[in-house]
């Protein structure tokens, strides 16, 4: 396999824009007779599909929620980056960039990221046009806060619902074009296989969630934009039904898959508490701007908050230990999420944890400080310049009720526990996955006319994505990317004329699909596919989780390679093929995690280093940070299909070449 970037040449700053004007068009006349499938409708895939058909192309667009405004992309709380400098504190589109490529441990490409920062600004613009209900300060003007990794406030929100906004600004561009026709929506339905015609991508076998029926759909390039594989897992912050099927079916079609050991460790999660949880819920990134990450600094002092003899607000200032205000007094609670959930970690194995749980993994996200700050300051400004403790307490609650009060409703709901009178317990758990398709500079896999967008592809974020930064680039693929780069694509295709499905290559396609779902339903085994993910969960999150090392990732692709042989020979699946059967959705779903959770651990046994959220317990300095070996691994692990044995697949390596970033070690101290 070759891996041709196609970066441009010339300065950083102008790349993009050089580019873009010696693209290839497709003249507005000529856009009707051309046919676009996209493949998700989270913010990636609506504002795609939105833009595409604005354009004037046929656009198909599957997911497989029943409506798009369900996509996964609605559970983002915190914002969305932006170098637009509002809060005038020193930002920049190169500080942008620069902060992006240093919280990704440099591991990301240089043009990519770039871009990205340049059209960041242009993203916030198109939501406001679009009706977004972005928070606004006292004067009208948008506000803007701090996420990790950063020192400065470029994050636009609003509350803490940040997703679901956007998606809705991107939900209402694709319903429009759906309106006028120019987008057909395919809800409950999903893509189980790529059409490959004379090499390039010419359709999509997918299965109607609701009739079972298998149903072909044919076009002159097609777009992947599903998201991450988290839930590889199974327990994970994604919805229940993310999965990693569509972005896996082209990679057995010849799509390479790159840096999938990049898995990135949320560290504000509310704490597992049982064995029988289906999934995690997180507690948005911003909190860490007003609350404080402590555990108690004696063993005694955590021992009995387990076991309620003891309540943190009883603890004294001085017996806690604000642990990453210690280590990293430049940043403090801000430092990027890998390097957060890493020192939680630390504290909960020397035994400071403050959950009762069997492994007593938890600190605390104290807002206590922040009450008193934000209150004074309130009663300040209503002219009392003298205030009792009370009405310092009470106005501090209200600002904090008005900045994130629906998270702390979620959090109350779920914990029974008010995060305005005792602080919130949270622990790290998997998020976002910064591995993914292979793609060049214009999103284009391997595999010609097969385009991949947002979270499902590996392009912007290295080995550590920032926060409010996973809303951006989606925004920014399907906005401000593809527009041009598809286009670009498909201006060689208008003479092609319509793309029949009636080809060997679409009954092929059809038939595989059907077979693995015959086998799947024939297997009389005696065990649920939960019993099979929940163990492949297991394994994942012992050896190829927050720590890592040679022996357990040795064990984890053999243990992984059994469990796909068990899943074969023993998983049970109800129903049949041709009615609603969510056993079989799930089944086929696992069937692909478990190959991808064992080139997750291949992945992450040959890559020797520490960076980012890949952290080998081998190579690591005194103090437990990251050690790179920048000789030896600055490039991209694309990884090449082979067959039904993984461990067969092939390492490919694209080369990380900085040309205007200089390398250095991350320090947020």
């Amino acid at each position: 396999m070759k891996l041709d970037s196609k970066i441009p040449e010339g300065h950083i700053s102008k790349k993009w824009t050089d580019y873009k004007d010696h693209l290839k068009l497709v003249a507005p006349n000529n856009r009707p007779k051309i046919d676009i499938i996209v493949v998700g409708t989270g913010l990636a895939g609506a504002s795609a599909a939105a833009s595409l058909g604005e354009m004037g192309y046929n656009v198909k667009a599957f997911c497989y929620q029943d409506s798009p405004r369900r996509a996964h992309s609605i559970a983002a709380q915190g914002g969305i980056n932006a170098a637009k400098n509002y809060q005038n504190d020193g930002d920049s589109i190169f500080r942008l960039f620069y902060d992006t490529i240093k919280g990704g441990d440099y591991r990301a490409r240089e043009a990519n990221v770039h871009r990205l920062a340049e059209v960041s600004g242009n993203i916030i613009d198109q939501c406001v046009a679009q009706g977004v209900p972005f928070a606004r300060e006292y004067g009208g003007l948008l506000d803007n806060r701090s996420f990790g990794g950063t020192q400065v406030q470029r994050t636009f929100y609003a509350a803490g619902q940040t997703g679901q906004q956007l998606l809705l600004g991107a939900y209402s561009a694709l319903s429009r074009q759906i309106g006028l026709g120019r987008v057909k929506q395919f809800n409950r339905h999903e893509m189980l296989d790529l059409v490959k015609v004379d090499g390039k991508a010419r359709g999509i076998i997918a299965r109607n969630l609701v009739t079972g029926e298998l149903e072909r759909h044919s076009a002159h390039a097609v777009v992947i934009a599903t998201g991450g594989y988290g839930n590889v897992y199974f327990l994970s912050t994604n919805a229940m039904g993310s999965n990693v099927t569509a972005g896996w079916k082209i990679h057995k079609k010849g799509a390479a898959f790159a840096n999938p050991c990049f898995v990135q460790i949320h560290p504000t999660c509310i704490p597992v508490h049982g064995v029988n949880q289906s999934k995690l819920t997180l507690m948005s990134e911003s909190l860490r701007n007003s609350g404080r990450i402590w555990v108690p600094k004696k063993k005694e002092d955590a021992e009995a908050i387990r076991e309620g003899k003891l309540k943190p607000t009883q603890l004294a200032e001085e017996d806690r230990d604000y642990f990453l205000e210690r280590r990293y007094p430049a940043f403090g609670n801000l430092v990027p999420r890998d390097v957060a959930s890493r020192a939680a970690k630390e504290r909960c194995d020397a035994g400071h944890g403050i959950e009762a749980n069997d492994t007593n993994e938890g600190v605390y996200l104290d807002f206590s400080t922040e009450i008193q700050s934000k209150g004074r300051q309130a009663a300040y400004a209503k002219g009392n310049h003298n205030p009792s403790a009370e009405e310092v307490t009470k106005l501090g609650k209200q600002w904090l009720e008005e900045k994130y009060g629906n998270l702390f409703t979620m959090y109350q709901k779920i914990t029974d526990e008010n995060p305005y009178e005792t602080p919130m317990k949270i622990y790290p758990a998997v998020h976002y996955t910064m591995g993914g398709v292979w793609v060049d500079y214009n999103l284009q896999s391997t595999i010609p006319g097969c385009f991949v967008a947002g979270e499902a592809n590996f392009s912007d974020h290295g080995a550590n994505r920032l926060g409010a930064s996973a809303l951006m680039q989606g925004l920014a693929d399907g906005y401000f990317v593809l527009p041009y780069t598809v286009s670009n694509y498909l201006a060689d295709e208008i003479r092609t004329g319509k793309i029949s499905t009636e080809s060997q290559e679409f009954i092929d396609a059809e038939n595989n699909v059907k077979n693995s779902i015959e086998s799947l339903l024939k297997n009389k085994g005696s065990k649920s596919v939960d019993h099979f993910h929940k163990r492949l969960g297991l394994i994942m999150w012992n050896k190829v989780g927050m720590a890592r090392n040679e022996a357990g990732l040795k064990q984890a692709i053999e243990e992984i390679a059994a469990l796909k042989e068990e899943f074969y020979n023993d998983v049970y699946v109800p129903g049949t093929a041709d009615e609603l059967n969510p056993e079989l959705e799930k089944a086929l779903r696992v069937a692909d995690f478990i190959d991808l959770g064992q080139l997750m651990a291949m992945d992450a046994l040959q890559r020797n280093e520490s960076c980012g959220g890949h952290f080998r317990e081998e190579y690591q300095d005194a103090e437990g940070e990251t050690l790179r070996d920048d000789e030896n691994f600055s490039f991209v692990s694309a990884w090449e299909y082979m067959g039904y044995d993984i461990s067969k697949e092939i390492l490919n390596k694209e080369e990380l070449k900085y040309e205007f970033i200089k390398i250095a070690a991350r320090n947020y101290k």
